[in-house]
């Protein structure tokens, strides 16, 4: 948009109110979306009264109901895609009705690809994690160069995310790798490890996992699962404090839980998944 010469419309922070006049006041085309943001402007947009003549276009990601809403309270369409912020937006892209389930297929300038442990590409309905190659790919993390060697092998940049191609060449989303876990709440984009690490600094705790379990209102929140040093005690309200102090707000957790001993892998490793399978 700003490359061609259009009007971006910014709000210093999220106000589903605002927003929604906004899109009026402006003549918004096209809006961005991630759960549950579309929910919550078609919610203030019926409390308002805007009507969004102007709007057009959605691109995102959000669930089948949501968007049958959007198609029958406006005459806006949505669009899907895949892509990350190191890949400067989206990569695929369709409208979301033209392959049920899919991401859409690549876009010019874009390379994708889903590939093996060792880089291999994968055949055809195989997933493997999702690969990305093109001129507007990052170059690198700033200050982290041990990230981005992980992210950049073989000259293409390892997203985290695994997918597969279908026969008509449409990529589809099937999750993130393990080591990668991302925790989606509101829009935004939270890392466990991020959360935990300040936990873990925290004298009483012995261990620390950290969830996303579903919520209602921001489609994930963020779950502490703590493990106290014997003898010692903490709250939860201490330990949702704590985190906010030293990062981002909307990265601190909304429900902690406390056990006696969190659950053990064979490498000796906190079993993640058998924390979200009691936890969540």
């Amino acid at each position: 948009m700003i490359q061609v010469g259009g009007a971006n419309v910014i709000l210093e922070a999220f106000d589903p109110a605002m927003g929604s006049n906004l899109i009026d006041k402006h003549d918004v085309t096209l809006m961005a979306d991630f759960p549950p943001v579309l929910t919550m402007l078609l919610d203030a947009r019926e409390e308002t009264g805007a009507q969004w003549k102007s709007l057009r276009l959605v691109l995102g990601l959000d669930a089948p109901d949501v968007i049958q809403r959007l198609y029958a309270e406006t005459d806006a369409r949505f669009w899907t895609g895949f892509g990350q912020s190191e890949t400067s937006g989206v990569v695929t892209l369709m409208p979301v009705d033209e392959r049920p389930g899919a991401a859409g297929r690549p876009l010019p300038g874009a390379r994708v690809r889903c590939v093996d442990e060792t880089g291999e590409e994968l055949p055809v309905g195989e997933p493997g994690e999702i690969a990305v190659q093109g001129p507007l790919v990052f170059s690198g993390y700033w200050r982290d160069s041990d990230a981005t060697d992980y992210a950049f092998r073989d000259g293409w940049h390892h997203t985290g995310d695994i997918g597969k191609f279908d026969g008509d060449g449409y990529l589809h989303y099937v999750g993130r790798k393990p080591e990668k876990d991302l925790i989606k709440s509101g829009g935004e984009n939270v890392y466990p490890e991020e959360v935990e690490r300040i936990i873990r600094e925290l004298p009483q705790v012995a261990a620390v996992s950290v969830i996303g379990v579903p919520d209602e209102k921001w489609g994930e929140a963020v779950k502490a699962v703590v493990e106290l040093k014997p003898g010692e005690s903490l709250t939860a309200d201490e330990i949702i404090e704590a985190v906010a102090n030293r990062i981002a707000s909307y990265k601190k957790p909304r429900h902690v839980d406390f056990v006696e001993e969190l659950p053990k892998g064979p490498d000796g490793g906190i079993d993640r998944e058998a924390v979200k399978a009691a936890h969540s």
